[in-house]
């Protein structure tokens, strides 16, 4: 009896906190940017009287009692490869004060401000003169037209560009973007804006299968999904699709192939989907526990597939349980856990090899004592509790869990998956849904070229405008797609952009 109060308190207190407490076992920091954003308001507005009252004291002659602020400065370089243009401050008489001879100059100070100059719609006109020859009767002759992104559109491929950015990164539902648009004196309906993605996302389709097959091809991956509504037509209301994102990262471990992130949209989230996104896959997929992994193993007689499960999606059922209750088999389990990050944090960004021993000789132990101390806790409580359910979790996924003991290419948790499905969550919570299946796969064509130019320190607005540019130009055939991935990208139609943050 007392069990089953403990298990509804537990499950009172999840749902306090799934509706009214924060999401995250940490502080969000997007939160947290929030209210020290606040701060840095303050003291801002703090520092800003204190040097007025300074310069009120030079001028007056007087000193004021009160302590001045000091004001936190930013005082590295500004980077070299941004413009710059100069404001020459000088004297409006150059002319000594005493002999009234001419002043001569030996030297200057300078200081550097960042400036800004607003975004500025401007018009691209084409002209193509025509040609006549006077001695023979020949037609008039002219340079054919150059191709256009939109046939007979007015859009350029970096305009295009700006809305998939601005929809897509920056998270601006295309009726923001209008009512940006029509500032500036500009009325665009937002549907010309969607038909604008369409069109560009049939331009881009090809690199975005090249993404997808680049990803597939790699041995290790990570894969994880998020829903995404998506407006179900003829019943007045939204279904809930799937956004499937299968992501390579080797960085961590020194690897080889260079990072990429890709989206595959899905009506549903049955386990028949990931089964065909990873049909050609050979190797090891990084998971959460979802089941519906657990059936692309089974569909592989050869044992080509093998799950790598996340530590923190074990850990998450004791974070729970200690939340609610305070339980100190549940502080142990979280302890222990931590202590195989700390390892982690200490092997990072080394060879996998080195990962690997270093595993085998302090991390192995560790898990080892994990697994018997579980095995101890289990008889000991109720098996209706919430303490009993995250071990059992552990111990049936455990397979999977100290997969990582043997390869050191492999990461204890799914964390880099989960940060490229947090833009996708960001933007269904200011598109509210995807217009329809259709809307939901150019969506993911987007998503996924913009996060893996990202992951690769492009600038997306420069990689798709130039991108957009050389298939629309026919400069890039079918077969040189490769050269268009983000990590073999050299900019040729304009200057390379800084890299985005």
């Amino acid at each position: 009896m007392r069990a089953e109060i403990d298990k509804l308190h537990i499950m009172i207190k999840g749902l306090q906190r799934h509706r009214f407490g924060k999401r995250s076992e940490q502080l969000d920091a997007a939160q947290m940017q929030l209210v020290m954003e606040d701060l840095e308001q303050t003291m801002g507005a703090g520092a800003a009287a204190g040097e007025a009252r300074a310069e009120a004291e030079m001028q007056t002659g007087q000193k004021s009692s009160t302590k001045p602020v000091r004001r936190q400065r930013n005082l590295g370089q500004l980077p070299a490869e941004l413009p710059r243009y100069e404001v020459v401050i000088d004297l409006a008489d150059t002319s000594c004060p005493c002999c009234r001879g001419e002043l001569q100059r030996v030297g200057e100070s300078r200081a550097e401000m960042l400036d800004i100059l607003p975004a500025q719609l401007r018009v691209k006109v084409i002209c193509r003169p025509r040609y006549i020859c006077q001695a023979c009767d020949t037609p008039i002759v002219q340079a054919p037209a150059p191709p256009r992104p939109i046939d007979g559109g007015m859009a350029t491929e970096a305009l295009i560009s700006h809305v998939l950015v601005s929809k897509f990164a920056d998270h601006l539902p295309l009726y923001r973007q209008a009512q940006i648009f029509e500032r500036q004196g500009i009325t665009l309906d937002r549907s010309t804006l969607g038909d604008w993605i369409g069109r560009a996302c049939w331009w881009l389709r090809p690199v975005y299968d090249r993404l997808v097959g680049h990803i597939m091809a790699a041995e290790k991956i990570f894969a994880d999904d998020t829903g995404l509504p998506v407006l179900d037509p003829g019943r007045g209301r939204t279904k809930t699709g799937r956004f499937w994102c299968y992501a390579v990262d080797d960085r961590p471990w020194c690897g080889p192939a260079p990072p990429a992130a890709a989206y595959v949209y899905a009506e549903d989230r049955k386990g028949m989907r990931p089964t065909a996104h990873l049909a050609n896959f050979r190797g090891i997929v990084q998971v959460d526990g979802y089941a519906g992994f657990g059936q692309v193993v089974k569909a592989r007689a050869d044992a080509s597939v093998k799950l790598a499960f996340c530590w923190v999606h074990a850990r998450r059922g004791f974070f729970e349980v200690h939340a609610s209750t305070k339980s100190p088999i549940a502080a142990e389990a979280l302890a222990r856990i931590a202590a195989l990050y700390e390892i982690e944090a200490e092997i990072r960004n080394q060879p996998a090899t080195h990962r690997q021993a270093v595993r085998q000789a302090r991390s192995r132990p560790l898990v080892e004592a994990l697994h018997d101390w579980l095995d101890q806790q289990l008889p000991r409580i109720s098996k209706a509790t919430k303490l009993a359910e995250a071990i059992r979790y552990a111990l049936r996924h455990w397979e999977g869990l100290i997969r990582f003991l043997d390869d050191g290419r492999l990461e204890l948790d799914t964390n880099t998956v989960e940060r490229e499905i947090r833009p996708i969550t960001l933007g269904r919570k200011n598109a509210l849904f995807a217009g329809n299946d259709s809307g939901a796969e150019h969506w993911a064509i987007c998503a996924s070229l913009i996060a893996s130019a990202k992951l690769n320190g492009l600038n997306p607005f420069a990689y798709l405008t130039d991108v957009l540019e050389r298939i629309v130009a026919g400069r890039t055939k079918i077969t040189e797609i490769e050269a268009l991935l983000p990590w073999n990208w050299r900019p040729t139609g304009m200057a390379e952009l800084p890299a985005a943050a």
